[in-house]
């Protein structure tokens, strides 16, 4: 999907793509008099993205759909980052109007309007942040810092304004993944904590405050603290998304975070292996019960390929991640395998998203990011079906 970068323009939160897409052989019957204008924005409205999986006009994406003589104008405002979208979506929609008999020149205006969507019920969104995306696990040792990273990158080059809050206080590894700082962290006159910007994103760790030898050795309520500075007393300024990379596990540390950020949803992570699987449905229920809603399942390190002779290998198994976004009724994210240029980029502080952004790694954390921003826009975020693992556990 990732597509070469047209030309941006931001007006205050909105991203703007213009596309002008090519003209095609006019069809038999054409759509080119003002008097059909209307049936002229039906047919449009009724282009069924397949990446919304739903047509146009369900969306409300439509904002204007206008015949000039023997031009057209369309302009379409989705609530997620377009910036990688726009050619294929101008593409598909160019060619449902040539195939419904609609004019041979269309311009389309594809924009991005992200917005602030629904929180837990008790908490109201963050000032300045429309939304914060949870990256979780129930267990430790299953990539989530490197998914949290690789997706806030990609969300980034898909023309958001991102930032990073590294919520795991007891192991946080988010400065050494993303590198020395373009910016180090500050106050402001008003002492407000400025984050660090590493490349173009926003960051707030505890390892930013601490020496990297010297292990955290906290009770919950001072962690309790720390994050309500984080999220009170940090200047962030306007972002579109947040990423908050979660502490493992779902105990009384996590259950307060949980209940303390306000989260538009949450994209879990896990390996295939049974082990993991079990963990993370543990943190599922334990968003349930806060009225968290899970945005979709990640599989990480699902595979491996030897790059010197091609053996292909399912270490930890295959299938676990699909398998449980079936059972909960989730989206599946997606699969990402064990490749030595992840590991080496977040070592080295150059995660791959940046290192190899043309990468088929790199291409499976932009669509990540992609099937992330467009569940937060779609706000129907329903609660997982109660499946019998949750029952279980419940």
């Amino acid at each position: 999907m990732c597509q070469q970068r047209q030309p941006i323009r931001t007006f205050g939160g909105a991203i703007f793509v213009r596309i002008a897409t090519p003209q095609v052989p006019a069809d038999t019957h054409k759509l080119m008099v003002p008097e059909l204008s209307a049936e002229f924005r039906a047919l449009v409205e009724n282009y069924q993205d397949p990446f919304l999986g739903q047509t146009l006009g369900n969306a409300r994406a439509v904002e204007s759909a206008e015949l000039k003589g023997e031009r057209a104008h369309v302009r379409v405002v989705l609530g997620f980052p377009v910036a990688d979208y726009g050619p294929e979506f101008s593409r598909g929609l160019q060619a449902h109007i040539a195939a419904g008999g609609g004019p041979k020149n269309v311009d389309i205006e594809l924009t991005s309007r992200i917005t602030a969507h629904a929180v837990q019920r008790q908490l109201s969104p963050l000032a300045g942040v429309r939304n914060i995306v949870a990256v979780a696990s129930g267990k430790g040792g299953v990539g989530k810092s490197t998914v949290a990273v690789n997706l806030a990158l990609a969300l980034q080059r898909h023309g958001a304004r991102v930032g990073i809050l590294d919520a795991d206080v007891f192991g946080p590894s988010i400065p050494t993944m993303l590198g020395p700082a373009e910016r180090p962290p500050g106050t402001t006159p008003e002492q407000k904590i400025v984050p660090a910007i590493h490349h173009g994103l926003e960051v707030i760790s505890v390892g930013f405050f601490v020496d990297k030898g010297e292990a955290v050795v906290w009770r919950g309520p001072m962690v309790h603290r720390l994050l309500q500075q984080f999220l009170g007393d940090v200047d962030w300024g306007e972002l579109d998304y947040l990423v908050c990379d979660l502490p493992p596990g779902t105990g009384d540390v996590q259950l307060s975070l949980s209940q303390l950020i306000p989260i538009a949803g949450a994209v879990m992570v896990t390996t295939p292996q049974e082990v993991s699987i079990v963990d993370v449905v543990k943190g599922i229920a334990m968003f349930e019960k806060v009225e968290i809603p899970i945005l979709g399942i990640v599989e990480n390190m699902s595979s491996y390929t030897c790059p010197a002779c091609g053996h292909h290998d399912e270490i930890f198994s295959h299938g676990g991640g699909k398998r449980l976004a079936q059972e909960i009724g989730a989206p599946f994210f997606g699969e990402i395998p064990i490749d030595t240029r992840i590991r080496f980029g977040g070592d080295t502080g150059v995660p791959v998203i940046l290192a190899a952004p043309d990468s088929e790694n790199a291409l499976r954390f932009m669509v990540l990011a992609e099937r992330t921003a467009m569940k937060v826009a779609a706000n129907v975020l329903s609660k997982p079906k109660r499946s019998p693992r949750l029952a279980v556990i419940k």
